[in-house]
């Protein structure tokens, strides 16, 4: 199975985890009912985030969280401290840890996202 770029499903998700406007998701592949990821990861998705915009602090359980900037600049909550991020940077927020994403420069910050569940 194979997608090129302009084939992943878009979304839009304004205010999310009570940040602030629209974080735009491109699901490069997704846990979904079509089963198209057979593995424990739930998610793979590139995603952009507008000047302003943010994805609020949330906590991970039984799962954790990578982010890898492709692009622009981000300020992340690393469990209890801001981190600065560019391109090339990343992150990880394990089970029981909380983290957030704001774009913090002029362009857009585009990341990509993936969430590996663990297994039993």
């Amino acid at each position: 199975m194979h997608r090129k770029d302009g084939e992943y499903a878009n979304e839009l998700r304004t205010a999310m985890k009570g940040g602030t406007g629209e974080v735009c998701f491109e699901h490069i592949w997704k846990k979904n009912s079509n089963d198209e990821m057979k593995s424990s990861c739930r998610q793979f998705s590139r995603i952009t985030l507008k000047p302003g915009c943010s994805v609020g602090r949330h906590r991970h359980e039984g799962e954790e969280e990578i982010f890898y900037i492709l692009s622009g600049h981000a300020r992340a909550w690393d469990n209890g401290e801001w981190v600065d991020l560019g391109p090339g940077d990343s992150t990880i927020c394990r089970s029981g840890e909380e983290h957030s994403m704001e774009c913090a420069g002029s362009e857009p910050c585009v990341y990509l996202a993936v969430i590996p569940v663990y297994c039993r």
